[in-house]
């Protein structure tokens, strides 16, 4: 079997739901999310992407198994909750091209498919005359928070050879239920920008 990247408009991606929703997840569910997922708040989540005229889902097929997933959009085309920090900042966000998850199944990451899948949506990002920069957010942990495991590696040094950079005090809320836990709590989410043109 070989591995193919295939890249799906929004409405085709809805196709693989079950898979997307299936490897988020299990994904996720590690540290630093560490998100408690149900089908239906998948199905809520990833209907944005499969409803937005211009989101792309790249999947990564290891024959036809789905081992990695990544999502993109206008930042223009997002919820409400992504949009507003760049809003209330008083920035331009049809200039902006937002990054949602890049997820790999474990025992594929390390083999340049995350890279790769950098590399596709700044290449989608660049079809739009309009947009001048990427942008993604990350969940922010304490740094002695109860559940870090020991051998947990930051993705910051590589998102920093990416070309991206930290944005202080531009970040989002999001609330989801913690593993641990049985109500949802809010996150503090920090933007990281690339200027692609």
């Amino acid at each position: 079997m070989e591995f193919e990247v295939k890249s799906f408009s929004g409405k085709e991606a809805e196709a693989y739901l079950a898979a997307i929703a299936d490897l988020r997840m299990r994904v996720f569910r590690d540290y630093p999310y560490l998100y408690k997922g149900t089908i239906e708040n998948e199905k809520d989540y990833l209907s944005r992407y499969f409803n937005a005229p211009n989101a792309r889902i790249f999947v990564l097929f290891y024959g036809t198994r789905i081992t990695g997933v990544a999502t993109c959009l206008p930042l223009s085309e997002e919820a409400d909750n992504i949009r507003k920090p760049f809003e209330e900042k008083g920035i331009d966000v049809n200039s902006y091209f937002y990054f949602g998850e890049s997820l790999l199944e474990r025992i594929y990451r390390g083999k340049g498919f995350g890279k790769l899948f950098f590399q596709y949506r700044e290449e989608e990002a660049l079809k739009h005359p309009q947009i001048n920069y990427t942008t993604f957010c990350a969940v922010n942990r304490s740094k002695d928070h109860p559940m870090k495991p020991d051998n947990y590696k930051s993705l910051e040094e590589f998102w920093t050879k990416m070309g991206y950079s930290l944005q202080p005090g531009l970040s989002a809320v999001m609330s989801w239920t913690d593993v641990d836990q049985e109500e949802e709590t809010e996150k503090n989410l920090e933007f990281w920008v690339k200027k692609i043109r």
